[in-house]
């Protein structure tokens, strides 16, 4: 029903505790979802998160903290029409704006992109960039080109990921089209290291009759130099009708990548990896 925190000290994960609750009045609690943390350099570390009783219904919410997650801020409602990062972490351009890839399933399961200048106080949204009837398409993660693009993955219910591009540093973005790169409707995120290895964390089987069949067995790692050719370099996890998904990757300052999952919907994993 809320939103928990666990911190990492000298190699231990600190026992949880509740930072966000859905309590709206002594009778009325609705769940909160989708926690995405982000560091703002030398500044706040931001907590989104989403609340409401069903995705096609709830709101951004964002919580601030000014001692790396001690203690937090009160709740802030974003404006309307406003989610934040949906699922997968923001990114932090040049010019200081903070770049959310975020997503509405409302009125057909659409994705866009919400940009802030001022730490969540202020934002604009672009248009959706599909109209939910044709496909679905959510959570998008983005990578950087080498020729200055940045390209997007996300989810869909096409069987495939969906790929992306945009010039104008996410204004804007080409037409959605399928990737090579099998799906079953499951969320996925990618990351470009500093050496320019792009990195996908993701479920690489295509959609079946039922979830319970295992689309969601496998998680799996896979790089790639360009953006478009991907290698699978490796499995954190395989188990038939098991279910690990919705990962999040991030690469910290000594060049580390770290990846969080859910383990068989009862536990959340943490696992390290060096390229």
């Amino acid at each position: 029903m809320g939103i928990w925190l666990s911190r990492n000290i000298q190699d231990r994960w600190s026992p949880p505790v509740q930072v966000a609750d859905g309590i709206q009045n002594k009778k009325v609690r609705y769940p909160c979802w989708n926690p995405v943390l982000f560091q703002m350099p030398q500044s706040e570390l931001l907590l989104f998160y989403k609340m409401g009783p069903k995705p096609s219904q709830w709101w951004g919410m964002l919580k601030r903290s000014k001692d790396a997650g001690l203690t937090w801020s009160a709740a802030e409602k974003l404006p309307k029409g406003i989610l934040g990062p949906v699922k997968n972490k923001p990114l932090l351009l040049a010019d200081g704006t903070l770049l959310c890839p975020s997503s509405s399933e409302d009125s057909g399961d659409k994705l866009h992109f919400e940009m802030t200048k001022d730490g969540g106080r202020t934002w604009k949204k672009t248009k959706a960039l599909n109209d939910g009837k044709s496909f679905s398409a959510i959570q998008p993660s983005v990578i950087f080109l080498k020729d200055g693009r940045m390209k997007l993955l996300c989810r869909s219910n096409t069987g495939f990921i969906m790929e992306a591009y945009s010039l104008d540093q996410g204004n804007t973005w080409t037409f959605l089209q399928k990737t090579n790169l099998k799906n079953p409707n499951s969320g996925s995120d990618a990351i470009t290291l500093k050496n320019g290895l792009h990195v996908l964390v993701h479920n690489p089987l295509g959609n079946r009759p039922k979830e319970t069949e295992g689309e969601r067995e496998i998680l799996a790692v896979s790089t790639s130099k360009d953006g478009t050719h991907w290698t699978k370099v490796g499995e954190l996890e395989n188990t038939p009708l098991k279910e690990f998904s919705n990962p999040a990757i991030i690469q910290t300052r000594d060049g580390h990548i770290h990846i969080t999952y859910t383990w068989k919907r009862e536990k959340i994993k943490h696992a390290v990896l060096k390229f």
